[in-house]
């Protein structure tokens, strides 16, 4: 008789059973419920069919709907793969390629005999796939080899996937997963058969034009994406979400409120209209007073510099081939490799502002009494990114970092770390953001320095989100291995939007490395040469992505401060203009933004074009409100009118658009 294999529950209890067992069968034996409820099992801490048999002792849990991550993993492969069956069983002839699951869905490759898919094919797909779900199909692993697979894609016409077959090592474990007839190869897992899936928890989005392996010199495919979830009302969610980041869209939002443009002769910079730098104005002032009240000192430094400078920092080994180098190719000389002097110098615009802050820090003795030295910059940095990459103003070629290096001693990274965090934490909260989640990046498999370092680096942040407070679930705290920097840790805040959406957008990192690469140093307490820590650090990360979160956060509809428009004076009849300019004046000279509509126009027809605008106070005045002195105020989203006397909306207007830093008294 074989040995019985040891299996170990999350409760710690064991069960013995015999070789072809498989998790299904312990889910059966524990209990009808958890047999009905497992989708796979986590063998190990690897995810995997139920259907797959025990191989040696193991520490078994059984996934359920309640593990949403793997839960929703599995869902959305199974789907890929249900779509793919029913595409081919549609559209005979069609080819296959890859199909992976996605943060919210899946898509797939197909390459279509007849022509492209379009939009108008989803319908039909998704009824097909819902009678796959129907009909149950179990999914069925089988092991083949590499020439089994080559034979099988050769005999079904298959030239996508028999080129890829013939690329895959020899003697490696190759496997299939089969739905009925229809196969592709895929290493798993899969839920147990297709019924696991809810028909009515996903739907098709959008068809778009894709190259075989991402390359344009091969033939281009037709992708099918969908979005998949466990169940409709997660599905009805998400699609909610989906409608509403497309009203919060901050291009869209942008235009409406004359905020900003791009276009061709800029790729990836943006032109940023007298409103839209309005509110950018409003958050520098904001963030300058809020570091001015911490004790940074602010510096300017320049865009150019040689490239010799990037080299021995780092940076030109790794981001070269996203720098803006002047000029663009080394000129022919004896030694091509060489980097000129004088008037041939290689310089390159800024990608960062970091070695720039350390050759400042460089000027002149420092010593440990100087430390700590707090060095912000709201510097103009380049980066040459992929024009497919550039979105909006999120994305750009061209940005402005709230940027900041503060040069510590080793005993002090801890205190600084948790200043940053609690001005962090006010920042967001003046911004109108309550949430955010802090996870900490850990050291990358190709780095900058010794072990040593890192295990020091990492911990000292953990040590300084513990003494903060943070390092709890109500912060989402979390670990992320071989997401840090080349150089160092580092600690990312992830705000959460109004439609709960997560925006990676502050960061504080703790650097050793370029201290000692740029020969940064302080004379200690025993007279002798140290290196300073750098923590690089960020809080709206960019001026330029930062704002595109505001506009979607709160849908144009900015808080009074940071409206670039705070208030439209519009008359009702001609015979108000001279009042309306009266009211405009007062406002003005109380500090407030404010323009007049004088037009001949219907007072309906403005509130409507003011309200596309989000103009948030909307002041009407007519022949009475002229001769009493007095206005009628609608408030954007409110169909009701107050009536206040002109002292009384000064007064009113000017203490809501106090900045809130102002009246906490945060700002110095």
């Amino acid at each position: 008789m074989s040995a019985m294999f040891r299996i170990t529950l999350p409760d710690g209890s064991v069960r013995e059973v015999a070789p072809g067992t498989t998790p299904a069968d312990v889910a059966a034996a524990i209990g009808p419920g958890l047999a009905k409820a497992a989708l796979a099992a986590k063998i190990d801490g690897e995810v995997r069919d139920l259907n797959r048999p025990f191989e040696r002792d193991t520490n078994l849990a059984l996934v359920t709907a309640r593990d949403e991550a793997d839960a929703l993993e599995l869902t959305r492969h199974d789907l890929a793969h249900v779509m793919a069956e029913a595409v081919q069983h549609l559209f005979p002839g069609t080819q296959i390629t890859f199909g992976p699951a996605t943060d919210d869905g899946f898509y797939y490759d197909f390459a279509p005999k007849d022509r492209p898919f379009t939009d108008e094919d989803l319908p039909a797909i998704e009824a097909e796939m819902r009678a796959i779900i129907a009909r149950n199909e179990p999914f069925v692993r089988e092991v083949w080899t590499r020439q089994q697979l080559i034979d099988r894609w050769n005999q079904q016409g298959e030239t996508f996937k028999a080129e890829w077959a013939a690329e895959l090592p020899e003697g490696e474990e190759l496997t299939i997963y089969r739905q009925g007839e229809w196969l592709d190869m895929c290493r798993g897992p899969h839920m147990a058969s297709t019924g696991k899936l809810d028909p009515q928890a996903f739907k098709l989005t959008r068809v778009s034009g894709a190259y075989w392996r991402g390359d344009q010199k091969n033939a281009m495919l037709s992708r099918i994406y969908g979005t998949g979830w466990l169940n409709k009302k997660q599905l009805d969610q998400h699609l909610f979400r989906l409608e509403e980041a497309a009203k919060r869209d901050h291009r869209k939002i942008g235009a409406e409120m004359d905020l900003f443009h791009l276009q061709s002769e800029a790729q990836g910079s943006v032109f940023w209209h007298p409103k839209g730098f309005i509110l950018w104005r409003q958050l520098e002032a904001y963030m300058r007073r809020r570091l001015d009240a911490a004790d940074y000192e602010e510096v300017k430094t320049p865009q150019l510099m040689d490239a010799r400078q990037w080299e021995q920092s780092g940076h030109w080994g790794k981001y070269r081939e996203n720098m803006f180098v002047v000029p663009d190719e080394i000129p022919n000389t004896e030694d091509e490799g060489a980097v000129l002097s004088g008037e041939g110098d290689l310089m390159a615009l800024k990608p960062m502002n970091c070695p720039a802050h350390v050759l400042i820090f460089k000027q002149g003795i420092k010593s440990y009494r100087d430390l700590p030295i707090r060095m912000a910059e709201f510097g103009c940095c380049h980066r040459n990114e992929p024009h497919g990459a550039l979105h909006g103003i999120m994305r750009v070629r061209q940005f402005t970092q709230d940027d900041a290096h503060i040069f510590v001693r080793e005993d002090q990274l801890i205190g600084e770390v948790r200043k940053f965090c609690d001005l962090l934490d006010s920042v967001y909260r003046d911004l109108g953001f309550e949430k955010y989640a802090i996870k900490l990046a850990l050291r990358p498999e190709k780095r900058f320095g010794s072990d040593a370092m890192w295990d020091w680096s990492e911990q000292s942040l953990r040590d300084a989100v513990a003494a903060a407070g943070r390092d709890t679930q109500e912060y989402g705290w979390e670990e992320l291995p071989g997401e840090g920097a080349f150089y160092a840790p580092k600690l990312e805040f992830h705000l959460t939007d109004a439609i709960g959406r997560t925006w990676q957008v502050g960061t504080i990192q703790t650097d050793t490395v370029l201290p000692e690469r740029l020969d940064a140093a302080y004379i200690g307490e025993d007279g002798n040469r140290h290196r300073p820590v750098m923590l690089h650090r960020a809080i709206l990360g960019t001026f330029e992505r930062f704002i595109g979160i505001l506009i979607e956060h709160h849908a144009g509809r900015f808080p009074l401060w940071l409206s670039p428009v705070q208030a439209v004076v519009a008359t009702i009849v001609s015979d108000a203009d001279d009042y309306a300019e009266t009211v405009a004046a007062q406002l003005r000279a109380a500090g407030l933004r404010v323009e007049t509509d004088l037009r001949n126009e219907k007072i309906n027809y403005k509130v409507r074009e003011h309200s596309l605008a989000k103009v948030p106070n909307l002041i009407v005045v007519g022949k009475r409100e002229a001769e009493e002195g007095k206005v009628a105020l609608r408030t954007l989203g409110s169909q009701a009118q107050t009536i206040l006397t002109l002292d009384e909306i000064v007064t009113r207007l000017r203490n809501e658009a106090t900045p809130p830093d102002l009246i906490t008294g945060t700002a110095v």
